[in-house]
């Protein structure tokens, strides 16, 4: 089975970071999105991975090479705009051919994975089986309604009176079949190939297709608040280990992981906590759920529940809280005057105390 990893949506919600990276390559625990994505396909026993990459594929490529320190192999795929989900299974009709594939959306994070679900469509191997997720509302999804039997009787994109809590998340199994589906369904009112679209074409028809329940925690990275609920989540995980240095005045308590080359000085740290290799925590107090990227800098901070990006640095601010700081930015306070210095890019969001 091969896999089909779509990676060239734009991030609009995820901005101002989308501005300067793919939103694909957002690090949840110190580890991009699509690098959690390539784990989970290499734990169902996939090998050759097609990636669908729009304008900033050569990003994408550089962050992940051809695959190998992932242990996979990675064929990319240029698709010149978004033209729907299914628009991609077609552009890659090359790098399919007709084997079985796994389709995946790379802004997606489930941590549990779907390898029981990938071994029940081997077992079966219906034309296409979904992955759905209930969900407390269902309009803003494609919504799967489904007999006891588990065989799907419809599927609605983002129904205005949803039949179903049943939400098609962004995992899908296919056969060959699919193509045929693919290239019988025209453009949806919105000018895009819908990959619902598509599997309703196969149920109309009469193939068997199949859903299954995923249980597990499942989100869409596309925005800040979701990439922090999936950095907690995957924290909550983390094993300590400690390849840095930290000094005799400094207390590590919990799951902490400092990387090689990293520093920790006359500061405390309360796990889980992963400090990223060459980063120097010094006279700082960090809280649980925070990732520290590479080569960060904290002097005389504090900071908890927050993702710090490679690069960034933090000087004498403390209370840092439920944020997100990006590449190589700076965060820092100055004797108290009646005047304040802000820098704000587009799209940002900035909560100072009174």
């Amino acid at each position: 089975m091969k896999a089909l990893v779509l990676a060239g949506g734009l991030g609009s919600r995820l901005r101002p970071f989308s501005h300067s990276m793919p939103k694909q390559l957002m690090p949840i625990a110190n580890k991009p999105v699509l690098a959690h994505v390539m784990e989970d396909l290499r734990d169902l026993g996939v090998r050759d991975v097609g990636v669908v990459v729009g304008d900033r594929g050569q990003e994408i490529a550089r962050a992940l090479g051809d695959g190998s320190s992932l242990g996979v192999r990675l064929t990319y795929v240029h698709q010149d705009l978004p033209r729907g989900l299914a628009h991609c299974i077609a552009i890659s009709r090359d790098f399919l051919g007709d084997d079985d594939f796994v389709m995946y959306l790379g802004d997606n994070l489930l941590t549990e994975g779907v390898k029981d679900i990938a071994d029940e469509f081997r077992a079966l191997r219906p034309a296409a089986q979904v992955v759905v997720h209930p969900v407390p509302d269902p309009r803003a999804f494609g919504v799967a309604e489904v007999g006891d039997d588990g065989r799907v009787l419809r599927l609605v994109e983002k129904p205005r009176t949803p039949r179903s809590d049943l939400a098609v998340i962004g995992v899908y199994f296919f056969t060959p079949a699919i193509h045929e589906a693919v290239a019988a369904i025209g453009p949806s009112a919105r000018g895009e190939l819908e990959v619902t679209d598509a599997i309703q074409w196969l149920v109309a028809r009469g193939d068997d297709v199949r859903a299954s329940t995923y249980h597990g925690f499942w989100k869409d990275t596309g925005k800040v608040e979701d990439v922090l609920h999936c950095n907690r989540e995957l924290l909550d995980g983390l094993k300590p280990a400690v390849a840095g240095d930290v000094d005799g005045t400094s207390e590590l308590v919990g799951a902490v992981v400092v990387e090689e080359g990293a520093r920790i000085v006359r500061s405390r740290i309360t796990g889980p906590v992963i400090v990223g290799a060459g980063s120097v925590v010094e006279d700082s107090h960090i809280g649980p759920y925070t990732a520290i990227g590479r080569d960060c800098v904290l002097a005389a901070a504090g900071m908890e529940d927050s993702i710090m990006l490679d690069g960034a640095r933090i000087h004498s601010v403390g209370g840092v809280h439920g944020s997100v700081i990006g590449r190589d930015a700076t965060v820092s306070s100055q004797a108290r005057t009646n005047r304040s210095r802000i820098v704000v890019g587009d799209h940002s969001s900035v909560v100072v105390a009174a």
